[in-house]
């Protein structure tokens, strides 16, 4: 029996990861903002099989999120917690507001260290457990179109990956979790091409594999992670000429 708490369930890479561990003698602890949506997807896992416990706040709110984790690990010890609630914001030609980026950081920066945090405390007595972190592949490299999501990705990213190695001694694992484009609610406001556009259940799939292998990086499609590791490498003066003729995002309120 294993007890899989996820952030951000109600939709996207964060639902489609639920519907993946549902299954018969699974226990699943599931967050989302949005309240219909994530008793949808509460009622799709128990019709699998799981054992599905719901709760419904802004990850960035410390003691909401650090209480029910408390309580759910209490009820069942955790073995994998996937930081995965985040936000994202439509920049068009303006660039993020002041206040989108405030969210952005609170919820993509805040947000996974009010999950993670809370988490390490209860595995590192027992010596076991999983710790994954939804960074992005927009976290090597800025993008003017969206500066404070490719930083904030770019931020839990280097904290997973140092946490990987602070936390080995514990017992503990960490992943980091880095996608291309992916269908969800926050890629269907881009009017631009995306490459490599992959369906979330493929992602999940990819994902759960990963974390059960105990990967430290789960970065795919790998030619999508090719571009922007090389795009990661030039000089800063190349990179910035490529860089700001990409598309932005057309404006979205989060």
């Amino acid at each position: 029996m294993s007890h899989i708490l996820i952030t951000g369930a109600s939709s996207g890479i964060g639902q489609a990861l639920a519907e993946y561990y549902a299954a018969p003698g699974a226990i699943l602890s599931l967050h989302g903002r949005n309240l219909d949506r994530l008793n949808a997807v509460a009622e799709n896992c128990r019709a699998r099989g799981a054992e599905v416990a719901t709760l419904t706040c802004d990850v960035a709110e410390r003691d909401a999120v650090e209480g029910w984790i408390g309580e759910r690990d209490a009820a069942h010890p955790l073995d994998i917690v996937i930081a995965n609630a985040g936000l994202s914001a439509g920049t068009g030609g303006g660039g993020e507001t002041d206040e989108q980026t405030r969210r952005i950081f609170a919820s993509n920066i805040d947000g996974v260290a009010n999950t993670v945090l809370p988490a390490i405390a209860r595995m590192r007595p027992r010596r076991r457990g999983h710790i994954s972190i939804m960074s992005s592949l927009a976290g090597f490299r800025g993008m003017p179109g969206a500066p404070a999501y490719s930083a904030s990705k770019a931020a839990v990213r280097v904290w997973g990956e140092a946490l990987r190695g602070a936390l080995v001694a514990d017992g503990i694992g960490v992943s980091v979790i880095c996608p291309g484009f992916v269908r969800s609610g926050m890629t269907k406001l881009n009017r631009f091409h995306m490459p490599f556009l992959m369906d979330a259940p493929k992602a999940a799939a990819i994902i759960a594999r990963g974390i059960s292998a105990n990967k430290g990086r789960i970065a795919f499609p790998w030619p999508m992670m090719a571009l922007v590791w090389l795009a990661a490498a030039l000089p800063d003066g190349i990179a910035h000429r490529v860089t700001r003729t990409l598309p932005a995002k057309d404006p979205a309120p989060i």
